[in-house]
């Protein structure tokens, strides 16, 4: 589909103590309305839906991984989802972060790199998938100045050659990692920072409704031609108290349906 509009950016500014004004704007940056996914509550069975079920992915030999049958962690006693805004006014994630990294799927090799220590991984890895020495820097001190509490992450390759991370960023609010995507890693409709694997990205307009989420706020981007010997593509989503970016890369093209199954999928997990 034809991306909408975007919205000038004076418009973006919104500020982050307006929770539900920030959505609305971002949901027409991200170019299309959010709709509801397949599937609720704790287990999530479009891993294993026939692939006519699922609408946008619906060829008999579509590119879609076979990731496990997922099962959000328990939240302690009592405790509120991120997206109770009246008992959570804040978004936090009562479960444990390095429970809700999406795992790897079948055949896949697992990133050794970005288990981190005791599953938390240090600020530095995550900024090395920026280009230059000045946004990691800047970027870098954008994570302080916001009080960022911790990265959990995973990564692994298929046996396509597609290269997969993703970095759940955990700050103290709701509205902090709000206005971390909306203000700082985003900018109209480019990433605010180059990534190593690609320099000019837009915002990808053939996301489809479907695989979005109503409590994620999601920007999925997919580089421009011509981007060399690998292209990528990458999200930025946030939900709660919680940052998320997933980036994929491939040699010749990184494919569009296992990229929107991972951030879907990614995107349960957080809601």
């Amino acid at each position: 589909m034809d991306a909408a509009p975007l919205l000038p950016e004076a418009e973006l500014q919104v500020p982050a103590k307006d929770r539900r004004l920030l959505r609305s704007a971002l949901r027409w940056v991200s170019a299309v309305a959010v709709f509801a996914v397949v599937g609720s509550g704790t287990a999530y069975g479009i891993t294993r839906l026939d692939r006519t079920d699922v609408p946008g992915l619906a060829t008999h030999s579509d590119g879609r991984w076979d990731y496990p049958i997922l099962v959000k962690p328990p939240l302690p006693s009592g405790s509120p989802g991120p997206n109770d805004d009246t008992r959570n006014p804040a978004g936090t994630h009562y479960a444990d972060l390095r429970e809700l990294v999406l795992p790897a799927p079948k055949g896949a090799t697992v990133d050794a790199s970005l288990k981190g220590t005791d599953g938390w991984l240090p600020a530095k890895s995550f900024l090395a998938e920026f280009a230059t020495a000045h946004d990691r820097g800047e970027l870098g001190q954008k994570l302080v100045d916001n009080g960022l509490r911790h990265i959990a992450a995973r990564g692994w390759t298929t046996p396509d050659g597609t290269r997969t991370r993703i970095y759940l960023l955990q700050f103290g609010t709701a509205a902090v990692a709000e206005d971390m995507l909306n203000k700082q890693l985003m900018n109209q409709a480019m990433p605010t920072y180059a990534l190593r694997d690609g320099d000019l990205y837009e915002l990808d307009g053939h996301y489809p409704d479907q695989a979005r989420m109503e409590n994620v706020l999601l920007a999925p981007y997919r580089e421009l031609q011509p981007y060399g010997a690998v292209q990528a593509r990458q999200a930025y989503l946030a939900t709660g108290d919680t940052v998320g970016v997933v980036i994929q890369s491939r040699k010749g093209e990184a494919l569009a349906v296992p990229f929107q199954q991972t951030v879907t999928l990614q995107s349960e997990l957080l809601s």
